[in-house]
């Protein structure tokens, strides 16, 4: 008896400090989630990204001055790549976090051999791979049809990477907060959109108003776009160093609260 009681003790941690085998399968399991249904969680995204820069072209055609010192066109196509990735790893990590809570599946994780930060660690890091994934096919199709070239692949990937961690860590924080997908709606279509639209994505700040332009030195989607294009063009609308320290300490910020509510149980647990 005392011999069994050894073999089976309930609730040893069996893993070390890091459960890999299970932090792989959960980060697997969110990949495919979104590969299996690519026509929706890749192609539509790419689409939209083509279709705008097709439809703006044409309204502008070669009339737009130059921008950063660029033509608009090559200006405007770094900006929708960020702009795709914003927006698809916000939306994987908090569909993840939410459906598990309206179908009931998050139970599992919940009850799982996984601690809080191998959970957060799993989903954001699978968010990030949808940004990724996105950017690279968009990359590869406004290189061959634009005459755009990627100057900087470290900044190039550090600011999707960045990016993609950082969005994917505030999904989670959103999808632990709404109770029901009419909430998260206002969270994407009142907050996330806009202010990747609003970020510098379509336009220069120097053509904002002096205070408008001060704001959005302190507006980190701006920054991830500036970034961003800067690794193709090579010209800023604010400052790389501030920017980079700016993003660092706000992921660490998102990361670690969502990795906090999700340890609580925060609107998870009963």
């Amino acid at each position: 008896m005392v011999e069994l009681e050894k073999k089976y003790q309930i609730g040893v941690r069996r893993f070390g400090l890091i459960n890999w085998v299970g932090t792989y399968s959960l980060l697997k399991k969110e990949i495919l989630r979104f590969v299996t249904v690519s026509g929706q969680t890749l192609a539509g995204p790419i689409l939209t990204s083509v279709l705008f820069l097709t439809v703006i072209s044409l309204a502008i055609g070669t009339e737009r001055s130059e921008v950063l010192g660029v033509p608009y066109i090559q200006f405007l196509a770094s900006g929708l790549i960020m702009m795709q990735v914003i927006q698809q790893s916000f939306a994987h990590s908090s569909s993840s976090v939410m459906m598990g809570k309206m179908m009931g599946t998050l139970t599992d994780i919940i009850h799982s051999p996984l601690s809080a930060i191998e959970v957060i660690f799993a989903i954001t890091l699978a968010g990030a791979a949808r940004g990724l994934l996105i950017a690279i096919i968009s990359t590869s199709i406004f290189v061959y049809f634009l005459e755009l070239s990627v100057q900087n692949y470290f900044l190039w990937f550090f600011y999707l990477f960045l990016g993609g961690v950082f969005m994917g860590s505030a999904g989670i924080i959103a999808g632990l907060y709404a109770d029901k997908f009419d909430q998260m709606s206002t969270l994407t279509n009142f907050i996330i959109v806009p202010l990747s639209f609003l970020s510098g994505t379509f336009y220069s700040i120097d053509k904002l108003p002096n205070i408008l332009k001060i704001m959005s030195h302190y507006n980190p989607f701006f920054h991830l776009i500036d970034g961003f294009r800067y690794s193709f063009i090579g010209q800023l609308d604010g400052s790389l160093k501030i920017g980079i320290l700016l993003l660092i300490v706000v992921t660490l910020i998102s990361s670690f609260l969502a990795y906090l509510l999700y340890n609580i149980g925060y609107k998870i647990k009963s």
